[in-house]
């Protein structure tokens, strides 16, 4: 087993040798008794999270796009063929308020990303359909990035990844409350 990160298997005893540890050590030094195992997972994950949103902000500056039309171009475009969906149901899938996706719309179709037409699903429904300029700014923009995030986790073994991301989807589960919608079904 290698001792440099990233080269084959992660000595995990090296985990000992992290500062948090040293802040585990710290904490139950001055308040014993008090349970630290949680350092130990979140203060690494905040630390990945603060270095993966810079690394994404510096990716999505470079492509001129910020966050929220990365978010609505991308659930639009998942959606697949004609893509295009209601405003209620870019809501409901970005798990941001209507008044902010009001916003993110007006912004994209202003920039000539999307345009806005009364839905086929009801008359009080907007549809919101990717133009040309909008398809290929996503698909551009979601080639590139994922293709840097990939680099990002090139550390990690195919097998390590599957673990990891079951891992965190079972710490999400726990920490997130579903939507409304799901708590009824």
């Amino acid at each position: 087993m290698s001792n440099t990160p990233g080269a084959g298997d992660y000595p995990l005893d090296q985990a000992a040798t992290w500062p948090t540890a040293d802040i585990a050590a710290a904490w139950q030094r001055e308040l014993p008794g008090v349970d630290t195992d949680s350092i130990g997972v979140i203060t690494p994950i905040w630390r990945i999270a603060k270095v993966l949103a810079d690394e994404r902000r510096r990716t999505l500056s470079r492509l001129g796009i910020d966050p929220s039309t990365l978010d609505l171009l991308s659930v639009i475009r998942r959606a697949g063929p004609p893509y295009e969906l209601t405003t209620r149901e870019i809501t409901r899938r970005t798990l941001v308020t209507p008044g902010a996706v009001s916003q993110r719309i007006a912004r994209a179709e202003q920039a000539g990303l999307v345009s806005r037409s009364p839905s086929t699903a009801s008359r009080r429904a907007v549809a919101v359909q990717l133009t040309d300029a909008g398809h290929r700014l996503i698909e551009t923009t979601v080639r590139e990035l994922l293709e840097h995030e990939s680099q990002l986790i090139s550390a990690l073994t195919a097998a390590e990844r599957s673990s990891l991301t079951g891992f965190l989807a079972k710490l999400e589960h726990s920490l997130v409350e579903p939507p409304q919608d799901e708590k009824a079904g």
